[in-house]
Order: structure tokens, then C-alpha cells, then sequence
């Protein structure tokens, strides 16, 4: 007896099939993949991926791409598997699995830190856990601003992306417990502001409060900080803006260490 009759679906010319496949999602087309031959076939063909890579890739650094060429899935993969390094070395730059989305990381030294360049007050130390060479530490300010922006025009249309700044508490910290900092996100004349603690609550051994933002600890070690969202529409022409604060209580704080600020897409529900 023949085996079971191919999906209607699956009769269709390859090329069909795979400009269907190529107005879904990345992995939309991973799933589809596993129905069939044919829909195998037509799912990995440089039609299908070349519509998840977006033709905008910023510059990246030497050594981050190998020098084989790769097939569009290949390259999909590559850049949704982690950072690669852009050009200047001070961003990184990835794809989302899900969509293919453009998100970002900038590096401490791509961020305006006030007196970050003063010895007295920062200290730029070696980061041996991270794509980039160096990191901020805070050593003894009473003004505490850290402010970055990105242009919109680097990022994905039409996407609500979250800000997160990436750090560390020293050993030896002092000053960070109060007042709160506050974070903040900007757009065009779109601004959110948040109170935020770069301590987490556990290790405040203050009362809870309420509406105030604590980091989560990552799988690679670091923290983040929710900094805030944003909406960036199709034609955005401008910077997105965020900045870390405290400046209002005049105590000296130590302790911080400032991996950078990272731009990634917001997850649905």
C-alpha cells in the first residue's frame, strides 16, 4: 500500500512555499520545517532567511563574522546566538530569535558618565566576563549620572524595545542603599520616569517600598535594571535617550560597576 498522501499544501512549487514561509517569523519557519520534506526544503532556502536578516546590519568588527560565506540561515543564527561586536568595539549588536529584531548593548564607555574619566571618582577596570574590554567602577562621587542614547534609526520599526542597565555591586559598596536612584527613558517628546534601586531588596535591609524597580540577577552573572520601554514607529527620526540618577541626597557613593546599558526587544505577556 502507498504511504499517506502529501499534504495539499506540500504540492506546491518549492518557490511558493517559501515566499509563504518568508512572511512569517524565524520561528515560524523552524516549526514549519518539521512537517514535511518539502516544507524542510523550502524552509531553509536564502529566500526564507534573507527576510529575517535585516539588509540595515550595522558594521561590525573584524573577526566577528567568519570568512566563509555563510548561508542566510547560517547568518541568522550566528547573530541571534549572542553580541557581536560592532566596528568601534563599544556596542554589540544581536537579533532577536522570535522576530529577527535588531538589540543593542552599549558599553560603559559609549555612555556619558559623569566624572568618568577622573580618576578620583571612576576607575575604567578590565571586564574578563563580558564581549567588552572594560567597565566603569565606581570609586567616591556624590553625583551620580549616567546617561546614553542610541539613534532610532538603528533600531527595528515598529518595535517596543526595554532599556536595562547591566552592572555589579563590589564587594565594598557604601552610599547606593538611599535616597533611590531614578531611571529614565526618552523619545521624541515621549519621557518615563521610574524610582529604582541599584540594590536588590534583599540586600537593602530597608522596608519594602512600593513602585520602586530592583534588578534581576542574569545567567551571565551581571544585573539589570529595568530602566524603562519605549515605542520606536516606522519613520522615527531622532535619539533614544536613558539616564541613571541620584543626585538630590549629596552622600558619596562607591561600588557600582557599569558593564553598560542594554536595548532589547520587549517580550509579549
Amino acid at each position: 500500500m502507498e504511504g499517506a498522501p502529501a499534504c495539499e499544501i506540500a504540492r506546491l512549487p518549492e518557490e511558493l512555499l517559501s515566499a509563504s514561509i518568508s512572511r512569517t517569523t524565524p520561528r515560524d519557519a523552524c516549526r514549519v520545517a518539521v512537517v514535511s520534506r518539502a516544507f524542510h526544503t523550502a524552509a531553509d532556502t536564502d529566500a526564507v532567511w534573507a527576510s529575517f536578516v535585516p539588509h540595515d546590519l550595522p558594521p561590525l568588527a573584524d573577526g566577528e563574522l567568519p570568512p566563509a560565506p555563510l548561508s542566510k540561515k547560517e547568518l541568522f543564527l550566528l547573530l541571534s546566538a549572542g553580541p557581536l561586536l560592532l566596528s568601534d568595539r563599544l556596542m554589540s549588536m544581536w537579533l532577536d530569535k522570535e522576530c529577527g529584531s535588531k538589540c543593542y548593548m552599549l558599553s560603559a564607555r559609549a555612555l556619558y558618565i559623569v566624572w568618568g574619566d577622573t580618576p578620583r571618582y571612576w576607575d575604567w577596570i578590565p571586564l574578563t566576563d563580558s564581549r567588552f574590554a572594560e567597565g566603569a567602577e565606581l570609586k567616591d562621587v556624590c553625583w551620580l549620572k549616567i546617561d546614553g542614547n542610541i539613534d532610532t534609526n538603528m533600531l527595528s520599526p515598529n518595535s517596543t524595545y526595554v532599556a536595562y542597565m547591566v552592572f555589579k555591586i563590589a564587594d565594598e559598596f557604601y552610599g547606593l542603599k538611599h535616597p533611590l536612584q531614578e531611571a529614565s527613558v526618552s523619545l521624541g517628546g515621549r519621557k518615563s520616569r521610574r524610582k529604582v534601586s541599584v540594590l536588590m531588596q534583599r540586600c537593602r535591609q530597608v522596608p519594602h517600598e512600593e513602585n520602586v524597580t530592583v534588578p534581576q540577577r542574569r545567567a551571565d552573572g551581571w544585573m539589570e535594571l529595568e530602566m524603562g520601554e519605549f515605542f520606536n514607529e516606522e519613520g522615527e527620526d531622532g535619539e533614544a535617550r536613558f539616564c541613571l540618577t541620584e543626585i538630590n541626597g549629596g552622600n558619596w557613593k562607591r561600588g557600582l560597576i557599569v558593564q553598560g546599558i542594554e536595548i532589547r526587544l520587549k517580550k509579549s505577556g
